[in-house]
């Protein structure tokens, strides 16, 4: 267990954020920092086929030891951390034998991670709490789910009687930020089927996931003198409140669970004279996913009929772009894969948590790349947060599971 909380810390101390307003990939150099590292790690633990292109996507292989014929499958995570919060300088803290009472993140600003506020700590009372220290984010989304791949490796590699067929790990950059599958080579990682180590709780098991874009909505204002405003200044941000106000003001993260959607403003930058919104839409239902997207569009146009003579052109532009689509299209007809992971949770004692994800993994975009790939959990909670933990177990179970698939598939 030691050895797989060194690996982890060893990782998440490194800051690999994501920026979504760049171009390049990674979109932060500071992400080859753990590329690299991995790279070497792959290579000296005795991977074969380690590579990495230029773009930071990392691909290795482990051998198969059987005579019989078997697919090759996949494991694959992400090495970015969301650009939600912080992830620069992070200090984790190692709470053992977690004792179920409030956890004392910084004692100085008074962070207080309690199971009163999130109840899911109960469920690790006795077990080895990872933890952030009230100042950063953790992680654990997802070098979790690469801390787990890479001990699997490192455990099939060491122990050649367990038997397995080909495999191939994929790291992938830029996840938190909707790319991490955009330039990843299917066709080059040359697998059957997959699986993302990129879920949460342990059990969770996930072939469906939301169907997601993001919006960005400009507001345009016309400065004038205050105290001569009258019929002549327009506040770009009063339009913007007046856009969000528009939205059904229920359907968001904080009032929505299971398979409903919502609307997520994430950003909002003004002046007087423009003012930029931007925003998620999720939902797993297609139908309701399109309608979604179109109300954008219906808000904006009412904005601009309501302003045209005033402005004289277009004063709301509303910019929608797909991001990734509900994965459970693809994973359905090949369901057999979901089914191996479901029998190595229970063979290991796991019980299995078969839900939708309320998000989106590199498995929802990989699957319409012609790659099946389930979602399964790695183990953290409380994502994009300060509040982020993993329990240390779990991250050993997800480790178990990963062997535990390896050596089903060599059986089937």
């Amino acid at each position: 267990m030691q050895h797989i909380i060194d690996r982890f810390i060893s990782y998440v101390t490194i800051d690999t954020e994501s920026d979504p307003n760049s171009n390049t990939t990674p979109s932060t150099a500071k992400q080859w920092d753990l590329a690299n590292k991995l790279v070497e790690e792959l290579k000296s633990m005795g991977m074969q086929d380690v590579t990495i292109d230029e773009n930071a996507y990392i691909m290795a292989t482990l051998p198969s030891n059987v005579d019989h014929e078997v697919p090759t499958i996949g494991f694959v995570a992400h090495f970015d951390t969301t650009p939600d919060f912080t992830g620069a300088n992070v200090n984790p803290q190692i709470i053992k034998n977690y004792d179920g009472k409030d956890i004392v993140l910084n004692a100085k600003q008074n962070i207080i991670l309690s199971p009163s506020y999130f109840e899911d700590l109960l469920l690790y009372k006795g077990q080895t709490l990872i933890t952030t220290d009230g100042t950063t984010l953790l992680g654990a989304d997802d070098k979790a789910g690469i801390t787990e791949i890479m001990s699997a490796m490192e455990y099939l590699i060491q122990h050649p009687e367990i038997k397995h067929g080909k495999i191939r790990v994929g790291f992938t950059p830029d996840e938190e930020i909707g790319r991490g599958a955009h330039k990843f080579d299917v066709e080059k990682f040359g697998c059957e089927y997959a699986y993302t180590m990129d879920g949460s709780q342990i059990g969770e098991l996930e072939y469906e996931n939301f169907n997601a874009a993001g919006a960005k909505i400009t507001f345009k204002g016309k400065s004038v003198h205050p105290g001569y405003a009258k019929g002549k200044m327009i506040n770009s941000m009063l339009l913007a409140n007046e856009f969000i106000s528009a939205l059904p003001a229920n359907e968001v993260p904080e009032k929505t669970s299971g398979y409903e959607g919502f609307f997520h403003v994430h950003h909002l930058d003004g002046s007087l004279e423009e003012t930029v919104l931007q925003l998620i839409i999720r939902d797993h239902d297609k139908a309701i996913f399109e309608a979604r997207k179109k109300l954008i569009h219906t808000i904006a146009a009412k904005i601009n009929q309501q302003y045209a003579t005033q402005f004289g052109e277009d004063i709301c532009i509303a910019e929608v772009n797909d991001q990734y689509y509900n994965m459970r299209e693809k994973v359905e007809p090949v369901f057999h894969i979901v089914d191996i992971a479901e029998e190595a949770m229970k063979e290991l004692g796991i019980t299995p948590l078969i839900k939708p994800i309320r998000g989106g993994t590199d498995g929802s975009q990989l699957s319409y790349k012609g790659l099946p790939c389930p979602n399964i959990f790695a183990g953290g909670h409380n994502f994009h947060g300060k509040y982020e933990y993993v329990p240390v177990e779990s991250m050993v179970k997800a480790t178990e599971v990963i062997v535990k698939i390896a050596e089903l598939t060599a059986k089937k």
